[in-house]
């Protein structure tokens, strides 16, 4: 701050200080300008003893990013890029019913009602059952892929068939090494 008015700390006014904070307002991240006030604040009443004028800062917005959305073109050329049926069924099913992966993978038979073209989604986000409704297109790939695997309950199942007696187990997510359990989160 000193550099920046080329003057001793304390020979600066109350309204260089609020030109100083406007300039890092400005030109510095909101964490830096909340450290520098809070600095000075501290310098000027236990270095100097002077009394301090609150500097007021304006808060900056809050930015709230948004994720990624993928375009109709980007999600029907990783589908067809993807050469494992499961894979491609079960990315054809996420997207075009709005899912969350962890939603799919834990879709069962019974959830699928093909009468009322709808799906029923159990514990979604913040643990709610909701309908979703179901495309022609994607009913068609689901009973296409069942018949590969012919799994009693799941849609997705993890393992190979015969899926005789055990555990029911769901296919695995990218990046996980074991199937996981159609209750585990």
């Amino acid at each position: 701050m000193s550099d920046h008015f080329d003057t001793c700390p304390d020979q600066l006014s109350t309204d260089q200080l609020q030109q100083y904070v406007m300039y890092l307002v400005e030109h510095r991240s909101w964490s830096l300008v909340k450290i520098a006030r809070n600095a000075l604040q501290r310098f000027y009443q236990y270095v100097l003893g002077k009394p301090w004028d609150y500097v007021p800062i304006a808060k900056p917005p809050k930015v709230q990013t948004r994720q990624d959305v993928l375009s109709l073109n980007e999600i029907g050329r990783l589908i067809s890029h993807t050469r494992k049926l499961s894979y491609q069924v079960c990315f054809l099913t996420t997207y075009s019913l709005g899912l969350r992966l962890s939603e799919s993978l834990n879709l069962t038979i019974a959830d699928v009602d093909s009468h009322l073209m709808r799906v029923h989604v159990r514990c979604g986000k913040g643990r709610k059952d909701r309908f979703v409704p179901l495309l022609l297109m994607t009913l068609k790939a689901l009973r296409r892929y069942w018949t590969t695997h012919r799994h009693p309950d799941l849609l997705f199942p993890g393992g190979q068939p015969p899926f005789e007696g055990g555990e029911s187990r769901i296919m695995a997510r990218a990046g996980d090494h074991r199937p996981l359990h159609p209750n585990d989160p």
